[in-house]
């Protein structure tokens, strides 16, 4: 089976993870986003640009009260030397993942998660708990439907949350978040697992997230599920 390529999961972010404010200027699309997430805090090239335009970008971020951050994505290695030599570092190299819904919507327990539209309280404080505060939640409502949130359980405790949307025919998870207390106990494979249940009962093909390459755990837990590594992208941010 085929998947998603690199420039289908570029749409598929901007379609489940969109961003306050959006403009073309010049070249660029730059989003504006007071949540500090940044997917919605980048800049990306859409045309031909010369050196000298990257500033039309770097002075709407600066205006928009934001650091100036660019992604970088496949094929964008001029770019990165430009960003480069002008003081920028990179951040936040990630990857991409894909996988058929139908072969992550393994067997589960129906006890360990259900769902939730809007997000409960319980999980706004989990999520708080891990850095994503009112600014990305804001994301999720931003959204079109289809969406949902999964709370996950040990035991009788709420112990996890995540956020689910779909762009087309592909399912994206983000901001997921499973407590301290709880961690190790397979709860972020079991919010995966009942994501791509979800996703297939509204009719995605395919179940997608996008993961830091630093991040050990995540990584290992989705190769384990057998989902395919199907680009990588990278940021590069303006220091001073």
């Amino acid at each position: 089976m085929s998947f998603p390529d690199a420039q289908k999961l570029y749409a598929v972010i901007e379609g489940t993870w969109p961003a306050a404010v959006k403009q073309a200027l010049g070249p660029w699309t730059v989003r504006l986003d007071d949540s500090n997430s940044s997917r919605v805090n980048a800049a990306t090239a859409e045309k031909p640009f010369q050196e000298a335009d990257i500033e039309i970008a770097q002075a709407a971020m600066i205006d928009g009260g934001q650091r100036p951050l660019f992604m970088i994505r496949a094929g964008e290695e001029r770019l990165d030397a430009m960003l480069a030599e002008r003081g920028y570092v990179i951040k936040d190299p990630v990857y991409m993942y894909a996988a058929a819904v139908a072969d992550i919507a393994l067997p589960r327990d129906p006890e360990r998660s259900f769902t939730a539209w809007p997000p409960l309280a319980v999980q706004v404080e989990i999520w708080a708990q891990g850095g994503i505060g009112p600014g990305r939640i804001a994301i999720m409502d931003r959204a079109r439907d289809p969406k949902v949130t999964l709370l996950g359980r040990v035991g009788d405790a709420p112990a996890g949350s995540v956020y689910v949307a779909i762009a087309g025919d592909c399912a994206m998870i983000h901001a997921l978040e499973v407590t301290d207390s709880q961690r190790r106990k397979g709860l972020a494979r079991d919010l995966t697992i009942a994501a791509a249940h979800w996703a297939q009962a509204q009719g995605a093909v395919y179940l997608t997230l996008v993961t830091t390459q630093e991040n050990e755990a995540a990584n290992a837990l989705y190769t384990s599920l057998g989902m395919t590594t199907v680009g990588q992208y990278h940021y590069r941010m303006l220091l001073e």
